[in-house]
């Protein structure tokens, strides 16, 4: 797959991500803010009918108040003369919001006939009878009348008291604190909202006159305000004011729906991201393989034509003759013959990458001991090239339990790197040192050759990887080498790290720990 494919695929898949995530969040915010207003809707709706059942209540006690004053002015009335007049009550039922039912008593006049004096029995002929009867009947009509006339203009009086009257009191004489409690949470709860809640009734001034307990201003959103009893002067309007500590735990219980979501979608992002980084990583991977084939191919190819073209001259007998020439064509196949076994070793070395634990032949030795081996083996290329290699043993404690075999690899194998990545018009100057720092050995080998930028210093002991500059054909290499000094150094405990600047040099540090001396 081509790498702008890759990237074509990646930003499709992230588009359709960050679509996916915009609406998610969006759709959860408009889910929000509809939750919070049916809240607000709901307590607003509740605050007004606790305002007006107080404004009934407040007209119920004005009414019973003036039906008993008019009791008395009643009884001042002139009653017709043998006519009783008696008054029977009768109830109404008024039912309150909390459930309950306040009855209104009503009189009702009812006039009775009788004789002044039981002993005084008058026989009345059939039309005296008919005309008693007659006026009777309307006496008891203006009566009547005259009770509606009066009650209209009781209901009037009690209309202009409410006005005029009832503002000049104090609300907490106009009210019941509790019932407004009362009131709230069975209008809350008619309402379908369960919610606790605290209250304050304030004045025109913001006095506050009544406060039930835990009620706070902390969240502003959470506050909500009515007026009692409207139709009052403004100078004199009083206000409730109703607190919901958990509006927004209620609000917010909105997201146990998305919250699972959101982490499903975080989840399939992660892993689309490193779906993507292992396309690529496999890509560079993939890459990196087919220069190594081809640097192989170039390796390998080398010697096999050296060997083919000496095997075909020694079969001219002509060669057999001359010793010398045939001493050099056998020579030549010989050392041709080394190098490719020694490619076909470095080939095989990638078999170590694909074991967890490289087997090691452990046993203690002493890494100045090496180290002096290893550059007595390397000081006769060196100078070959114009070149110095130098050696600085100031490590006291420098017994170590490595594999001998495979340690001397990673040793030689930098000291390779060193003098394949020379400045070529510059002698290559190398330096081995050793020193302790706590309960550990510090072994640094230095050149002066090409250098490396300090991402490629990072990415240097990856399988297959090489610098740009190694790509050429003028420097041959697999791109294994470090990788195998990495996997060796760390499976016998150490640590290697590259330090170097592009044009000055490359300095690798190994770092293993060392044995006391009993």
């Amino acid at each position: 797959m081509k790498k702008s494919t890759i990237w074509l695929l990646a930003l499709v898949m992230l588009s359709a991500f960050l679509a996916l995530l915009f609406l998610q969040v969006r759709y959860m915010r408009t889910s929000m803010a509809i939750r919070s207003q049916q809240f607000d809707e709901q307590v607003t709706r509740s605050l007004y009918n606790v305002m007006r059942d107080l404004e009934q209540d407040q007209t119920r006690d004005y009414l019973e108040q003036d039906m008993i004053e008019s009791e008395n002015r009643y009884s001042q009335y002139t009653q017709p003369q043998g006519t009783q007049i008696t008054r029977e009550q009768t109830t109404t039922a008024i039912t309150n919001p909390d459930g309950s039912e306040t009855r209104l008593a009503m009189d009702i006049m009812k006039q009775s006939f009788r004789p002044r004096d039981q002993r005084d029995r008058v026989f009345l002929s059939p039309n005296r009878v008919g005309g008693t009867i007659s006026k009777t009947q309307y006496d008891m009509q203006q009566s009547l009348s005259k009770r509606y006339l009066h009650e209209r203009a009781l209901l009037d009086e009690v209309i202009l008291k409410i006005l005029n009257r009832a503002s000049s009191e104090p609300i907490e004489n106009r009210i019941d604190f509790n019932r407004v409690e009362q009131y709230i949470r069975y209008e809350l709860s008619y309402n379908g909202l369960n919610e606790p809640f605290s209250f304050q009734i304030v004045d025109f001034n913001n006095k506050v006159i009544y406060s039930s307990p835990g009620f706070s201003t902390k969240y502003r959103d959470a506050v909500y305000t009515q007026i009692l009893f409207p139709n009052d002067p403004p100078a004199k309007l009083n206000r409730l004011r109703a607190y919901f500590p958990t509006k927004r735990n209620y609000v917010y219980s909105e997201l146990s729906f998305f919250i699972p979501s959101l982490i499903f979608t975080f989840i399939l992002l992660i892993t689309f991201i490193f779906t993507v980084v292992s396309l690529f990583r496999q890509k560079r991977l993939s890459e990196m393989k087919n220069d190594f084939i081809n640097n192989m191919t170039h390796e390998l190819k080398t010697p096999v034509s050296t060997i083919s073209l000496a095997s075909q001259m020694l079969k001219d007998e002509s060669i057999l003759k001359s010793p010398d020439v045939f001493k050099h064509v056998t020579g030549v196949i010989y050392d041709e013959t080394k190098r490719l076994s020694f490619q076909v070793e470095k080939v095989l070395q990638m078999s170590l990458f694909d074991k967890q634990k490289t087997t090691l032949k452990m046993k203690e030795l002493d890494v100045n001991d090496l180290v002096v081996s290893v550059a007595n083996t390397h000081v006769l290329k060196v100078e070959k090239l114009g070149g110095t290699l130098d050696i600085d043993l100031q490590a006291e404690n420098s017994t170590i339990k490595v594999d001998e075999m495979h340690f001397t690899n990673v040793l030689f194998n930098i000291l390779d790197n060193a003098l394949k990545y020379r400045k070529m018009d510059v002698a290559p100057e190398l330096m081995i040192r050793t020193r302790n720092e706590g309960n550990k050995i510090i072994i640094s080998m230095e050149d002066n050759g090409i250098g490396m930028k300090k991402e490629d210093a990072k990415k240097v002991f990856e399988r297959f990887y090489r610098v740009h500059t190694g790509n050429r054909h003028d420097v041959k290499g697999f791109g294994l080498g470090l990788a195998y000094v990495k996997k060796i150094v760390t499976d016998v405990n150490g640590t290697i790290r590259a330090e170097s600047e592009l044009g000055k040099g490359t300095k690798f540090i190994i770092s293993l720990p060392v044995i006391k001396d009993k």
